[in-house]
């Protein structure tokens, strides 16, 4: 289990992405996913208030009214870490006073819930100022709508601001943080991030842990992705001189545990020292690697390979 730091809350050291909800997983399809996630011992959840805007015809919300739904028809809302974040909703964007604070009712009232777990500033709003944003923060801890606050997307300098200035104003900092990391996108968080998480004892939930799919191991060409609703991106990747080497250790290291590339690249993030990496599945079937990633040890030798290979990336 993971402990996140200043908390009582432990978790398997695994995060359930929910920006599939709604978007390449419907309905019956997401609640058979949390269903297999929590069968296997997993916990948190992460979703977002802008979840899954993007898709035609949404507007935002939909992943949280789904996550909220299958909450309900279980009754297990004591039993999930729950997360979501507000400012990336069309309608809700931004990090004014009154945008959080209506944003975090609106996102209670899509998950049927009271409280969130962890409540994500999902990006940076530098129209509204580090001391404002710290009120704000301090306004919904005291509401008691979220137990704890956590940050995503801001640059090192303004993360650090932020964590200064609620520690100089007295207001509970935050507990996580959520930067991009993953084999193929080492250097800000190695270089940048992690000294910062070190220092103030923040989790690290890192997104795109599978950089797009590609860490996967499903696509091997730009050929394999054509279609994929993360395809773009995967080919984009994939272009990349190094991405090759990388994929070739990580089939290594997979072939050598009898687990899939998935696992893997799970368990390497867990080795360089965070908390727990953010996956998503689209298919129940997809849970078990994720799950399989959390426990996955890898030995030092294995490390140093994925290290050496991803080493253009570092």
């Amino acid at each position: 289990m993971a402990r996140i730091p200043r908390t009582d809350i432990d978790i398997l050291p695994l995060v359930l992405g929910g920006n599939t909800f709604g978007w390449t997983s419907d309905e019956q399809a997401s609640f058979a996913v949390l269903d297999a996630f929590v069968a296997a011992g997993g916990s948190a959840i992460d979703t977002a208030d802008g979840y899954s805007a993007w898709v035609p015809g949404n507007s935002g919300g939909e992943s949280e009214t789904i996550l909220g739904a299958w909450m309900e028809a279980r009754g297990n809302r004591d039993e999930v870490v729950l997360a979501t974040k507000v400012a990336s909703k069309p309608d809700r964007q931004g990090l004014s006073r009154e945008n959080v604070l209506a944003a975090l009712d609106e996102s209670l009232q899509r998950l049927r819930t009271d409280h969130v777990d962890l409540y994500y500033f999902h990006f940076d709003d530098e129209n509204v100022s580090i001391q404002d944003q710290v009120a704000t923060a301090r306004e919904v801890l005291d509401s008691g709508k979220a137990r704890h606050l956590a940050l995503s997307n801001y640059s090192p300098e303004r993360l650090r601001t932020f964590l200064e200035t609620a520690r100089e104003q007295g207001v509970t900092l935050p507990v996580a943080h959520q930067p991009q990391y993953n084999l193929l996108h080492r250097a800000q968080f190695e270089q940048e991030f992690a000294p910062i998480a070190a220092e103030f004892e923040l989790a690290t939930f890192p997104y795109y842990a599978l950089a797009s799919g590609v860490l996967t191991g499903k696509y091997r060409t730009a050929a394999d992705a054509e279609g994929a609703p993360r395809g773009g991106a995967a080919t984009e990747l994939l272009g990349r001189p190094g991405t090759p080497a990388v994929l070739e250790a990580l089939h290594a290291v997979a072939e050598a545990h009898g687990v899939e590339a998935t696992s893997v690249s799970l368990a390497w993030l867990r080795a360089k020292g965070v908390t727990a990496p953010i996956a998503s599945a689209s298919r129940p079937e997809q849970v078990a690697a994720l799950i399989a990633g959390a426990t996955l040890e890898l030995s030092a030798a294995e490390v140093a390979a994925l290290d050496d290979a991803s080493q253009p990336f570092a």
